[in-house]
């Protein structure tokens, strides 16, 4: 057991993995949101775009538990992505009493551009490593994630 007195206990919570990944994670975070911020989107926004991209046409209560987000939430993201031309909320064939959200073609090319935009904020957020030491992160934060 680690005694913690006086002037070394930040120090000890601030030498913690789960400290540092967190801070890392929020930097990453921020980055990518910057970047995204360019196609005028929030990362929530970019997150329920990409969802719909993948699982359209879907019914909004799908995205719901897909995304874990609360269903206001859904709403209000849905609404802003309908009104930048990005997804179209329409009747589901399959059961007329649900909307089914489609991305357009100009979603598509938004997500595009996201991609290339988040893979820039990554390269950024791993510019201190070298080629080997990013990948052999990745690998580890895998690990980590899947245990």
């Amino acid at each position: 057991m680690t005694r913690i007195e006086g002037t070394g206990a930040l120090a000890h919570i601030q030498s913690l993995p789960s400290w540092l990944v967190g801070r890392v994670a929020a930097r990453g975070r921020s980055l990518v949101a910057e970047a995204i911020a360019e196609e005028g989107l929030r990362l929530p926004q970019h997150a329920v775009l990409a969802a719909v991209a993948e699982y359209g046409p879907v019914a909004q209560a799908d995205l719901v538990r897909r995304l874990g987000f609360d269903a206001k939430d859904v709403v209000l993201l849905l609404n802003h992505l309908e009104e930048a031309g990005l997804a179209v909320r329409q009747p589901d064939p399959r059961d007329r009493r649900k909307n089914a959200v489609t991305v357009t073609s100009a979603g598509v090319r938004t997500l595009e551009r996201c991609a290339e935009l988040a893979e820039r904020a990554n390269a950024e957020l791993l510019a201190p490593l070298g080629e080997a030491e990013a990948r052999q992160l990745m690998e580890l934060l895998g690990r980590v994630h899947q245990a």
